[in-house]
């Protein structure tokens, strides 16, 4: 699997988002900016994502990932 692929899989599930991913082989940072993330504490934020990418996870071509998932206004108060 690649980083491309990887960013596909989240955009469909989060169409409004900004999405970021490198790495390459199984382990990936990921980067998602979106207002849906507005009323979400943190882990339901990485449950959304961790949701869109599951059947990569559990079929072992993902193995590893870092999730920063983020609202427009964090991501502009990050300076990013």
């Amino acid at each position: 699997m690649d980083a491309k692929t990887v960013e596909a899989m989240v955009r469909e599930a989060l169409v409004d988002a900004t999405v970021s991913v490198e790495g390459a082989g199984a382990n990936y940072d990921i980067t998602v900016v979106s207002d849906a993330f507005a009323d979400m504490r943190a882990v339901r934020r990485q449950q959304t994502v961790y949701a869109a990418i599951n059947q990569a996870i559990a079929s072992g071509s993902i193995h590893a990932v870092n999730i920063r998932a983020l609202t427009p206004a964090e991501w502009e108060s990050e300076g990013a």
